[in-house]
């Protein structure tokens, strides 16, 4: 992992660097991409985790009675921020199966480029949790805010934010309104173009992901 800027790090192992290639072309069919964003979430997955925090637990194999490390205290909260934050989630419950999931319901206005809320379900307890939001694209971070805005007012006060993509607007914006949230990316793009895309970027995540326009 590369340290970025402030509290963000780059994540440029170089499978996720090669999968990330692939994504961004045009000609990658929608099933590879969606193929592709379930893989890079594994290796995402990994990074992010990286420190959690371990207790001793007495097990017996079949060989023997042992301490062995557990990951310690309440279950983690992937939250995703639909709908394209799906695709990253399905990837990060396939190594954390028993992970409890958050689902944050917000669009993206494309004249005022604002986000706009329609749904929000979380699990109970969050402020005893660590919560990793899941989000692809970091471009206006208009969403991000709102989201990670939405988990504190319901008492959340371990967040990470985990994205495919940045652009340098939108970590700036973002990690002024939550400087205490790092975040976890795979790359940050050159700009935002005059309707809000990354670029180069991979145009939008969830047209991509589900063949919408």
């Amino acid at each position: 992992m590369t340290p970025a800027r402030g509290n963000v790090t780059v994540i440029d192992h170089p499978l996720i660097q090669h999968k990330l290639t692939i994504m961004r072309n045009k000609e990658t069919s929608i099933a590879g991409f969606r193929r592709l964003l379930r893989e890079i979430a594994h290796l995402m997955c990994y990074e992010v985790t990286r420190d959690l925090q371990l207790e001793m637990v007495s097990i017996e194999t079949p060989m023997a009675r042992m301490d062995s490390p557990t990951i310690k205290g309440k279950k983690l909260v992937f939250a995703s921020i639909l709908r394209a934050g799906n695709g990253l989630l399905d990837g990060m419950l396939d190594l954390v199966p028993a992970a409890r999931v958050a689902h944050i319901g917000l669009y993206r206005d494309h004249e005022t480029l604002q986000p706009v809320e329609y749904y929000f379900k979380a699990p109970s307890n969050l402020e005893d949790r660590l919560i990793i939001v899941v989000d692809p694209m970091l471009a206006t971070a208009n969403s991000a805010t709102a989201a990670i805005e939405k988990l504190k007012e319901r008492g959340a006060n371990n967040i990470r934010f985990l994205c495919l993509l940045a652009a340098p607007e939108g970590v700036a914006r973002f990690t002024e309104a939550h400087p205490d949230v790092p975040v976890f990316t795979a790359a940050i793009d050159e700009k935002l173009n005059e309707k809000g895309y990354i670029i180069p970027g991979l145009g939008d995540a969830g047209d991509r992901m589900y063949g919408t326009k």
